[in-house]
């Protein structure tokens, strides 16, 4: 009987630690809710609301269906993440492998000048593209100097100056991944691989990369995610030339006060963004 009574005694406490436990994170997940869940089940409420009569009603998402002028700005979205996913890995790769071969005090520096661009702005970053790629930017101004060009080249103010101003923000996301997942590759499969006479190039394509692979996907897929939220750099690079959806949203909110329709378009961005969270989240496990 004592040990039975002791053996209750054991899970009762257990349980109390329990609802302690759930005390403290109470708090935490009581803001959770009211500051992120809360305002999304607004939005979803919004994309089913007529805008006449408020009732519930599918006719906004029949109007985001019909209309052509959304399905392509959503188009141009995708396109412009993608290319800049591309462009971010072929830069973010070589980048992040010739950071693992360094000393590691080079290494150190190297991170640390990577890590060092959150420290900035990333309106100060976009505007700086402005002085570099303008009309009157460094680059025109040597070319013109060198005689390559007449008249200046319009680097700025269409997709192309937009990716480049994505691609210099989302490349540390892209770098800091990869380098972690590089640095855990065991040093004793290369030197396996050395003393089975395979030369540097098979070793990086047939030991290397495959390890690092699935660390590779998954902060593509993080960029990618990232990069269909953008709005300053669109905004400001693009020159209103190149409205992507969050610029969209911003027009449909604030100057045609279409609430309904930015609600649908932030559920469909939702609803995307979260399937490639899953296919995020199944790669990082696959690089762990």
């Amino acid at each position: 009987m004592a040990a039975v009574s002791d053996l209750g005694g054991a899970v009762v406490s257990r349980q109390s630690r329990r609802w302690e436990g759930f005390g403290f994170l109470a708090p935490l997940l009581l803001f959770a809710l009211i500051v992120f869940d809360i305002p999304l089940l607004i939005v979803v409420f919004w994309s089913f609301s007529d805008p006449v009569t408020g009732f519930p009603s599918l006719g906004t998402y029949a109007a985001f269906v019909e209309s052509g002028s959304y399905a392509r700005i959503i188009w141009r979205t995708f396109l412009i993440a993608s290319e800049v996913t591309i462009a971010t890995a072929l830069i973010g790769y070589p980048l992040a492998y010739w950071i693992s071969r360094l000393e590691q005090r080079s290494q150190f520096i190297a991170i640390g000048l990577v890590t060092m661009t959150f420290w900035v702005s990333i309106l100060v970053r976009t505007y700086a593209w402005i002085v570099i790629l303008g009309n009157g930017g460094i680059v025109n101004r040597w070319l013109q100097a060198a005689g390559i060009t007449s008249r200046p080249v319009e680097f700025l103010y269409n997709e192309g100056g937009v990716a480049v101003g994505m691609i210099n923000v989302l490349l540390p996301f892209l770098v800091l991944p990869l380098y972690a997942a590089m640095r855990s590759v065991d040093p004793r499969l290369i030197h396996v691989a050395e003393t089975l006479g395979a030369s540097r190039l098979q070793i990086f394509w047939r030991v290397f990369f495959p390890l690092t692979a699935a660390a590779l996907g998954a902060s593509m897929v993080l960029v990618f995610i990232l990069s269909l939220g953008f709005y300053i750099t669109p905004a400001i690079l693009g020159g209103g030339r190149v409205p992507l959806i969050a610029n969209m949203m911003d027009l449909l909110i604030n100057k045609f006060a279409r609430w309904e329709m930015a609600a649908v378009n932030s559920v469909v961005l939702l609803i995307v963004t979260l399937a490639f969270y899953g296919l995020y989240q199944r790669l990082r496990e696959k690089a762990a």
